[in-house]
């Protein structure tokens, strides 16, 4: 049974990344050069489309192209135990990324309040306003723990201490 593959366009719409994009990481070296049909057409295989999606998910975390070389070097034969400083990278970017989350999640509830308290007087009784408050407070008060708190307990837990 023949080995599926793809066209460079083919594999630009699996990944949802641009033709241009692919041809830039082969360039770069991100990507291992495309074998090519006797036409000079590029040809990539499902383990390439895998590499470019792994790119592109690394990058939406905002990793620069540079700092994954080495992740995407090993990402073949990725056992965490053979490559334990790329493991420590890899966690400190996820604790980025979680702190960010964090922070933009602050913003979405600080958004949500401002719309919440824009809209016209004349709609909301003082009853609705007081309701509206004892709601907001409400929320603050049984406010799910964020990610970072959370990662407070595991450690807690990890020494075999109860969480406070």
């Amino acid at each position: 049974m023949a080995e599926q593959t793809f066209t460079i366009k083919q594999a630009a719409e699996q990944t949802g990344i641009s033709e241009d994009t692919i041809r830039f990481y082969e360039k770069i070296l991100l990507l291992p050069r495309a074998e090519r049909k006797e036409n000079g057409h590029r040809v990539y295989r499902i383990e390439d489309i895998h590499r470019i999606k792994l790119i592109s998910c690394l990058k939406k975390t905002g990793m620069p192209l540079e700092a994954m070389r080495p992740f995407l070097a090993a990402s073949a034969d990725f056992a965490s135990a053979e490559y334990p400083e790329l493991v420590d990278q890899l966690r400190s970017h996820r604790d980025n990324i979680v702190n960010q989350i964090s922070s933009l999640q602050q913003i979405v509830d600080f958004v949500d309040i401002k719309l919440k308290e824009g809209r016209p007087r004349q709609e909301c009784s003082d009853q609705s306003q007081s309701e509206d408050l004892k709601e907001h407070n409400e929320k603050e008060k049984t406010k799910p723990i964020s990610v970072v708190e959370m990662s407070y307990f595991s450690a807690y837990t990890k020494m075999g201490m109860k969480t406070p």
